[in-house]
């Protein structure tokens, strides 16, 4: 309202009655500032995403034999092999139940420093 107040008080040569003229640096102050804090939290989140993605190539590398993990969809099994993209879990010891799943559905490698329920 008050950047079409000074447009206004432009074009007339004067200011108009009860309004004030504003510098064109008042005016574009709040827009900068909204812009340096989208710019902000769009890099927070990006330096963020890059750090959590090198974290799982780092535990999908170090994944072997024997390993304990939880999968995405909540199934805990033990790894019995790794492949290039594959990981075999025994998930049932009484039965030697196998499943094959892709290593990106591993959510995590299940240690006794971090229990299943952390």
């Amino acid at each position: 309202m008050n950047y079409m107040l000074s447009i206004l008080a432009q074009a007339t040569g004067g200011v108009p009655a009860g309004g004030t003229q504003q510098s064109a640096a008042a005016t574009f102050f709040p827009f900068a500032l909204i812009l340096a804090m989208f710019a902000f939290i769009f890099m927070t989140s990006r330096s963020q995403k890059k750090r959590e993605k090198k974290e799982r190539e780092t535990m999908f590398s170090s994944m072997s034999k024997n390993d304990r993990v939880l999968t995405i969809g909540g199934v805990i099994g033990t790894v019995i092999s790794v492949k290039d993209n594959e990981v075999v879990l025994k998930v049932d010891e009484s039965t030697n139940t196998k499943m094959t799943f892709l290593k990106t559905s591993i959510q995590r490698i299940i240690t006794e420093e971090q229990p299943i329920g952390a």
